[in-house]
């Protein structure tokens, strides 16, 4: 039985939850963004074929990315600041070298040389790259939110999904994570719209919103789109 057989059967009214499949992922994304990545005609579309992953461990194992790189040819910059998960990931970029690998840990300051505004003008992206995946199990959403010279057109973020919709609660060193209500709050003010919660939460940019063709109770009302699974647990190790 498919490991997601319990959720798409009470879920499976919502946009994307059918689609939940992993071959790098853990909670199911690859399969949701590989359904996002085909209603928005990203793969076959001319824009630069960038992804863009923290922390990105070895560059596969947990991605919600990898696939696009395997698969689709496309370029990626991965971050991951620990030292010894970084040379897992400089043996992937032996096998794909469209990848850059960067050791580097992401800061949420505007000023730091480790910004990630910094970090991507400095290697080339280009500013509304195809996709963002933030996993640093702490101040996730602080970096998204200094994020300001970049628009990536979709966005996968980590969220602490034990906190239900409701509760607004950001990562502090007292408490791991930032709540599904916090997120979705930053999201609607950087003009994105949440699309599916698979344990991260996947966000599309507004201006592409009209293509994926979603009934309008979901984007209005974004709670609907929490799932409550008792199997996720949320790491309290930061990285």
């Amino acid at each position: 039985m498919n490991q997601y057989s319990r959720l798409k059967k009470k879920y499976g009214h919502l946009p994307f939850t059918s689609y939940l499949h992993d071959e790098y992922s853990e909670n199911g994304e690859d399969g949701v963004l590989m359904e996002i990545f085909t209603r928005l005609e990203l793969i076959k579309s001319e824009d630069p074929k960038l992804c863009v992953e923290f922390g990105a461990w070895d560059g596969k194992l947990g991605s919600n990315t990898f696939q696009f790189v395997k698969n689709h040819d496309y370029a990626a910059i991965y971050i991951e600041s620990n030292r010894k998960k970084f040379k897992s990931l400089k043996e992937t970029q032996k096998e794909y070298p469209s990848i850059i690998a960067l050791n580097k840990k992401i800061k949420f300051k505007k000023n730091s040389k480790n910004s990630l505004d910094r970090i991507l003008y400095e290697y080339g992206a280009s500013k509304s790259f195809h996709l963002l995946s933030i996993d640093i199990d702490s101040y996730d959403l602080a970096v998204w939110e200094s994020l300001t010279n970049f628009t990536p057109i979709i966005v996968v973020i980590e969220i602490n999904s034990s906190i239900p919709p409701g509760i607004l609660s950001r990562h502090t060193k007292k408490h791991r994570g930032n709540s599904f209500s916090s997120t979705v709050t930053v999201g609607t003010q950087k003009n994105y719209t949440l699309v599916c919660h698979t344990g991260n939460l996947i966000f599309v940019h507004n201006s592409k919103m009209e293509l994926l063709n979603i009934d309008k109770k979901f984007q209005e009302h974004p709670e609907s789109l929490f799932l409550y699974d008792s199997t996720w647990t949320y790491s309290s190790k930061v990285k």
